[in-house]
């Protein structure tokens, strides 16, 4: 399994949307990654958060 995914690739793999993914991410409820000029979800986090929902 992969360790981070783009945004794009986290939106497919958890059926929520870009809106939703980047509203979650300023909230500090999904956890990213910068890497130069990418933003890198980190999938744990993701995966943390839709279990608890």
């Amino acid at each position: 399994m992969k360790v981070t995914a783009t945004v794009k690739e986290a939106c497919a793999m958890s059926g929520i949307g870009k809106t939703k993914l980047y509203e979650l991410i300023g909230s500090n409820e999904v956890d990213t990654v910068a890497v130069g000029r990418r933003r890198l979800v980190k999938v744990d986090s993701l995966l943390k958060l839709l279990q608890a929902a």
